[in-house]
């Protein structure tokens, strides 16, 4: 089975800790993953860009100059892209950017995440956290403690406001939970540090 140390909140290593070979420890699939991370960053944009075409900027009506004699181009509308204050050719509208993906890829794509973090030893098992009240300096030590890299994820068994409010004015540090970990929030950070009973949990879920 796969190993990892586990260590509390001063930084101090505890103990050894197995972890599901089915979750932790398989090849991972850099398919999977890259499908997952540009799904959820299509699902990111609103897509209500929108321009104007020659049809829906106001005026134009009428022919600027007579079609011949003039020995200047042809005209028909002041409203027509080449022109200043003319309609957009081609111009974003507003569109879907929405990317689904299936089930058993994005269960694959983070068990892969989970595996190539471990791998790369870039997990850390944390045995608790417990903040008695709302203090960013706290959990800064506590990012400090465990000589994590700039970008750090905090993977919460449960919701905890506490150490939310407590991690969300430092920089680089986020919170998520063990129902809404995804693939990219994973590949994104440095480090990801996981609470040992947000692990059973991943194990339970994924298994």
């Amino acid at each position: 089975m796969a190993k990892v140390s586990v260590f509390d909140m001063a930084g101090k290593k505890l103990s050894d800790m197995d972890l599901a070979d089915s979750i932790f420890g398989i090849e991972p699939s850099i398919p999977a993953m890259h499908l997952c991370v540009v799904s959820y960053l299509a699902n990111q944009r609103q897509g209500t860009q929108s321009t104007l075409t020659r049809a829906e900027v106001s005026g134009g009506g009428k022919k600027p100059w007579r079609q011949k004699g003039t020995g200047r181009a042809r005209q028909g509308s002041t409203r027509a892209p080449q022109w200043y204050h003319g309609g957009i050719a081609h111009g974003p509208k507003p569109r879907d950017y929405k990317k689904e993906v299936n089930k058993k890829v994005r269960r694959l794509a983070l068990k892969s995440a989970l595996s190539a973090k471990l791998a790369d030893n870039e997990l850390i098992v944390l045995d608790s956290l417990t903040l008695t009240e709302i203090k960013t300096k706290a959990m800064a030590n506590v990012v400090k403690a465990l000589e994590t890299g700039k970008k750090v994820l905090f993977v919460l068994p449960e919701k905890n406001d506490v150490i939310y409010r407590s991690a969300r004015n430092i920089e680089g540090v986020k919170t998520t939970l063990v129902g809404t970990l995804n693939v990219y929030e994973i590949l994104n950070a440095d480090t990801v540090v996981v609470l040992k009973d947000a692990v059973s949990k991943i194990e339970e879920v994924y298994a």
